[in-house]
């Protein structure tokens, strides 16, 4: 049986620096999207020349932010890399802990994982790539949003990858950047609270922990190499959540 296939968002927090070549010059997962990259990336490079109201918008950050992911992005075609891994900091990220996945789990990852970037398409963990800032529902001129620009190429590229199970946890912004017909089975997670109120019980969608629970189902999926959600049934979180369909 084939492994899973994992999908999984960027985040917005980033590792600054990096001790890796310029990212053309490293080896690079999906070749088939060297030349789409470069072509966000030019016109990326580009729009950090408009004026800082049009940057503050397109980037989605404010204040010093702007000035920072717009020095990043001006670099970003021969600043040092880093792995995809390293470079992506936030909570889903913190939560998988890849450095403290024992060796034969960390190359599970490397080969299961699959992130997908407003600006690269898609990487594998390994994959070394730059500081940047460029959200996938952003509306970049003469792309509109990557996501959109995207959709075709990803889907291509991961017709191979995605013939057997995959687990979808993207949200619906990256979610729209590949077509999912592609694969054989896909699972799609939602973390929900039962709720209780004036009497009335609810699900509702969790929203503080929710990348923090994808943090821990990554690791599980990746240890058990679970194909069905029946196989979440041991699944259990220490803020309390389980599997229950």
């Amino acid at each position: 049986m084939a492994s899973p296939l994992i999908l999984l968002p960027p985040s917005e927090g980033k590792a600054p620096g990096g001790d890796g070549p310029a990212w053309e010059k490293a080896e690079q997962s999906f070749d088939e999207l060297l030349k789409p990259r470069r072509q966000v990336l030019a016109a990326l490079r580009k729009a950090m020349k408009e004026n800082e109201a049009a940057r503050t918008k397109l980037l989605g950050v404010k204040g010093q932010r702007v000035a920072e992911a717009t020095a990043a992005n001006l670099v970003a075609h021969k600043a040092a890399t880093l792995p995809a891994i390293e470079r992506y900091t936030g909570v889903l990220y913190d939560a998988l802990d890849y450095s403290s996945l024992p060796a034969g789990l960390r190359k599970r990852v490397d080969k299961q994982v699959v992130i997908f970037s407003g600006l690269w398409g898609a990487v594998r963990p390994g994959d070394l790539i730059p500081d940047y800032k460029l959200k996938m529902g952003a509306k970049l001129s003469g792309f509109g949003p990557p996501a959109r620009f995207w959709r075709p190429l990803l889907t291509e590229a991961l017709a191979g990858p995605a013939a057997g199970c995959v687990w979808d946890l993207l949200p619906n912004e990256h979610s729209a950047a590949w077509d999912a017909s592609v694969a054989r089975s896909r699972i799609r997670v939602r973390f929900v609270d039962d709720v209780e109120k004036d009497g009335e019980r609810r699900l509702v969608t969790v929203a503080h922990w929710n990348k923090l629970l994808k943090g821990a189902l990554v690791r599980y999926v990746v240890d058990q190499q679970l194909t069905d959600p029946a196989g979440l049934a041991d699944f259990t979180h220490p803020e309390g959540y389980v599997y229950a369909p």
